[in-house]
């Protein structure tokens, strides 16, 4: 099975880039990330046309997430990550497909910081991290995947003495992770390439891309349920290249 994240940067204006992917990577599972779309404005027919089921739960001009598969059943857990019913931002959706959990997050930028932004992304993490508890108390093989929105360590970043002060590196973004990863969650990526550079994002700016200038921010946590059945993984780098893509690249794995 082949499971991929990819924060497309608004599904409307990248549907071709995507629908181009789809094609070619052939995913069994996708978790999109900042679909910059409202609910009614999902390109439903589209991704139908491409082969695949969809929920999504989206919003005007930002955020939004959703999960596609290809020809397999879809059934929806939550469409909201818990502890917060104020937070109306379209950040996590949940769902249970063959038998596997799979979580999929679109994690606050929480820039400038520190300020308001910067403690809605603390908060959320902590929101994150006692529903990430309570998946790993059921028992059941989980994946949380997504734009976490973090750098967890040096090596995920280009020139980090660059990045002290950015909110995706600060000491209590980074340590938040680590205290989701301690509660039994596998780093995918990490684990399959424990030493190597590897980004998922670059900016628009300063030839970032062409550079190779750029972050790991997309991650794929697996629970001891199915950390053991990880095969394969990488980053489709080449997407990121494409004419009028998104400014992430889309990650993947396979599990046997």
């Amino acid at each position: 099975m082949k499971i991929a994240t990819y924060n497309v940067n608004g599904i409307n204006g990248r549907l071709p880039v995507l629908l181009r992917w789809l094609e070619e990577a052939q995913p069994d599972i996708v978790c999109l990330q900042e679909l910059k779309a409202p609910q009614e404005k999902f390109p439903e027919g589209a991704i139908k046309t491409a082969g695949y089921n969809a929920i999504w739960h989206g919003q005007k001009s930002w955020n939004g997430v959703a999960i596609l598969t290809r020809g397999l059943e879809i059934k929806e857990h939550t469409r909201t990550l818990p502890g917060d019913d104020e937070d109306v931002q379209s950040r996590y959706i949940e769902a249970e497909i063959e038998g596997l959990v799979i979580g999929g997050l679109y994690l606050p930028n929480g820039n400038p910081a520190p300020g308001p932004k910067f403690d809605y992304k603390l908060r959320w993490f902590e929101r994150l991290n006692k529903h990430a508890h309570h998946l790993l108390t059921e028992k059941k093989p989980t994946i949380l995947t997504g734009d976490f929105n973090v750098m967890p360590t040096e090596i995920d970043v280009y020139k980090p003495e660059r990045w002290v002060n950015d909110a995706l590196f600060r000491p209590e973004t980074r340590a938040a992770f680590q205290n989701l990863l301690a509660q039994g969650w596998t780093d995918a990526i990490r684990k399959l390439y424990p030493d190597e550079v590897i980004y998922t994002f670059w900016d628009y700016f300063r030839n970032a891309y062409g550079r190779n200038a750029g972050l790991r921010i997309d991650h794929f946590l697996l629970s001891p349920e199915i950390a053991t059945r990880l095969k394969a993984g990488g980053v489709d780098h080449h997407v990121r290249g494409w004419e009028k893509t998104s400014d992430h690249a889309p990650v993947w794995i396979e599990l046997a």
